[in-house]
């Protein structure tokens, strides 16, 4: 099912670029997820040693209320005793000590379990080695700060605040976890009792370890990433650029990779229009080749007659036969002019085609202005042209070139006004067509002339070739007008044919030459 909102995004429409967008998306997610988890245990870690700390000192202050407060005459906390419940229900791990009503310490759980704090004692010293970095006023700020921090704790538990657990640093740095809870004998607060817990770096310590499957899945993830990326973007990539140098080099005929082709993303749409590209320079490569060929023997012709001619011209005695061989030198020489200017018309055709930018073109107004140069400079007795038009200019609009359409035109009136009897007349018609859909835009060119051979009427729009009926001028048409024609109007996605007039009887009343457009708007 198609995702329309997917789409809009940037790499929406593209395989490869979700496939990239994806597989780190799932790295990204595999740590954040990693990370929320630590960061949620940690948080559950803290809290729970909280809430538990919270109740064991209130029970052991209950405790110690009970078993080492004096009331008479005065109530006062008993040292002794309460050292001795200290020493019995404190678990190992945990710092327990109280304080009295001044917030001075008098017993500490550590020191009646005769714990020492002992740390490891440095290397020794080589006697040209640099002295140790003295530690102890770290050492001493940090013990000042922790006793501060104790200090206040006491004393807002000595003011009846509330017991509340906190997160502090000890006097070695360590992070713990204290409650301090007031000791009651009725409503009188006697001291306070503060118990610790300082094994949470080791525990958040073990659950950092614990991270480790996610980061090793991330990691998995990137690299499976990373080679996906190498095997399906860079190394076709690379493929391709070796193939596109080996036609660089013509070193192949084509480029061939069925493996990309077959792909479905970008690598493989670039596979395909790669090879057609390339398939598209060789055919054109091999026209520019036989376009070559065929102007070296077209040419060849015209000149091989004149060197004849210029040849036999000295050895002729008669003037009439004089007259002849000039004659004929100089129809050569004005079909070889026609055939050089055609040729260089042909040869510019592509880069003219490449080079304008195609517009709205009204294709009525166009075959007036045409048509009308011709109706201005008719003389009696010669070919007419005449134009009908029944579409309107609305209708009648193409994206194309201007002046290579008006050369089409201009070929083919040239072309239906040599073939056509003197006083005949060339018809132009612009109308509309229902044949194709597609090209909606029809023109047609209708002549007296004797027609078309059936069996050339595909052939005539090849390069080069004419056929004259007897009695037309020879060497003013190059058979390259229609091959020039054709190639224009493929040009602008149309259609162009030639097809014969026939009259109720079958026989042949002359030619007729259409052409289909696609229309814009």
């Amino acid at each position: 099912m198609s995702k329309p909102w997917l789409k809009r995004l940037p790499f929406g429409q593209s395989r490869l670029g979700r496939l990239i967008f994806g597989l780190n998306l799932l790295g990204l997610i595999i740590i954040v997820i990693g990370a929320l988890v630590l960061s949620d245990f940690r948080g559950g870690l803290i809290n729970a040693q909280s809430d538990s700390l919270l109740s064991q000192a209130q029970l052991m202050g209950e405790v110690i209320a009970e078993v080492a407060t004096e009331g008479v005459p005065e109530p006062h906390l008993e040292a002794e005793n309460a050292a001795i419940v200290l020493g019995r229900f404190i678990p190992s791990g945990q710092r327990a000590r109280l304080f009295d009503e001044q917030g001075n310490l008098i017993s500490d759980s550590y020191a009646v379990s005769d714990m020492i704090d002992v740390s490891q004692l440095p290397s020794a010293r080589r006697p040209n080695d640099p002295l140790p970095e003295d530690k102890t006023a770290k050492r001493q700020a940090r013990r000042a700060l922790a006793e501060q921090q104790l200090h206040g704790e006491v004393m807002m538990a000595l003011s009846g605040a509330p017991p509340t657990a906190v997160v502090r640093r000890n006097e070695r740095g360590i992070k713990v976890v204290s409650v301090s809870v007031p000791l009651r004998h009725v409503k009188e607060v006697l001291g306070v009792l503060t118990i610790e817990r300082g094994d949470v770096d080791k525990i958040v310590a073990a659950q950092r370890w614990s991270m480790l499957p996610f980061i090793l899945v991330a990691f998995g993830v990137t690299m499976l990433s990373s080679l996906l990326l190498n095997w399906l973007v860079s190394r076709p990539i690379h493929r391709l650029s070796a193939a596109a140098d080996n036609v660089r080099l013509a070193r192949t005929r084509a480029i061939s990779l069925p493996d990309l082709e077959s792909r479905k993303d970008e690598i493989g749409t670039l596979a395909r229009s790669l090879e057609s590209m390339t398939d598209t320079l060789w055919r054109r490569m091999e026209e520019i080749d036989r376009f070559a060929a065929d102007v070296s023997h077209e040419i060849k012709n015209p000149l091989t007659s004149i060197r004849s001619a210029l040849e036999t011209l000295p050895l002729v005695k008669n003037d009439e036969a004089k007259e002849k061989l000039l004659a004929v030198i100089n129809q050569d020489v004005r079909r070889a002019d026609r055939l050089i200017t055609d040729i260089s018309n042909a040869s510019r055709l592509d880069a003219e085609l490449s080079r304008d930018t195609p517009k709205k073109v009204e294709v009525g107004t166009l075959l007036e202005d045409i048509i009308s140069l011709y109706q201005q400079s008719h003389i009696a007795g010669q070919v007419a042209v005449s134009f009908n038009r029944t579409l309107p200019p609305a209708a009648s609009r193409v994206n194309g070139r201007e002046g290579p359409l008006g050369q089409v035109f201009r070929n083919i009136i040239d072309n239906a006004r040599s073939f056509s009897p003197e006083g005949g007349e060339v018809r132009v018609t612009l109308a509309h067509s229902n044949t194709d859909p597609l090209r909606p835009t029809s023109i047609v060119f209708e002549d007296d002339g004797p027609g078309i051979p059936e069996d050339n009427l595909e052939t005539i729009f090849q390069r080069f070739y004419t056929s004259r009926p007897k009695g037309t001028s020879f060497g003013k048409n190059s058979g390259l007008g229609l091959s020039i024609s054709r190639q224009i109007i493929e040009a602008h996605n149309g259609k162009i044919w030639a097809e014969n007039r026939k009259d109720d009887s079958g026989n042949i009343v002359g030619a007729r030459f259409a052409i289909l457009l696609p229309s814009v708007n």
